[in-house]
């Protein structure tokens, strides 16, 4: 039988009390990537301080038996937003144009290694996005994560173009669902 996921909401405070526990399930997921600087265990904690520094940030923990399995975490996306930049694909530019108050980024979800394959992603997402006030969300998935790939489709997510955030960031997949 499958165990409980008991899903915790929170928010900055959250992020910075839980620094521990958040960075423990990023090197269990990522164990295999952590060598690549891109993905090292300090560049992600400096994006997760300045992601939870913006208006409209959000974390959706997973917890089994006291023990952090898995989170999701993002931002509303701000008018200035460089979301897009790295945008290698055509798109309308009404596409990508952002307001403030319009779309929410989901940046990070993961469940440690041991844990998948059980609905705790789509139980951690689905916590994250319900009543969100934004119209759209996005994300980027790795091209090469063909597993995260297919459960984003099945879960009502579409790619609209190819995006390389930065020079030593893989190339990623975005993609948009409407909330």
């Amino acid at each position: 039988m499958t165990p409980t996921l008991e899903i915790k909401l929170g928010g900055r405070i959250e992020t910075q009390e839980r620094k521990s526990e958040l960075i423990d399930v990023y090197c269990d997921a990522y164990a295999d990537k952590l060598e690549n600087p891109f993905l090292s265990e300090d560049r992600h904690w400096q994006r997760l301080e300045g992601y939870a520094s913006i208006d409209g940030y959000a974390l959706a923990e997973g917890w089994i038996d006291g023990k952090m399995v898995g989170y999701a975490l993002g931002y509303r996306l701000p008018a200035s937003t460089r979301w897009w930049q790295g945008l290698i694909t055509d798109v309308k530019p009404e596409q990508v144009a952002e307001d403030g108050a319009r779309t929410f980024a989901l940046t990070y979800m993961m469940v440690r290694r041991g844990c998948r394959r059980r609905g705790y992603a789509k139980e951690l997402h689905d916590a994250l996005l319900r009543g969100r006030p934004e119209m759209r969300a996005t994300l980027l998935v790795q091209q090469a994560n063909t597993i995260a790939r297919s459960a984003y489709n099945s879960w009502g997510w579409y790619k609209i173009g190819e995006l390389k955030p930065f020079d030593d960031a893989p190339l990623y997949d975005a993609m948009l669902r409407d909330l």
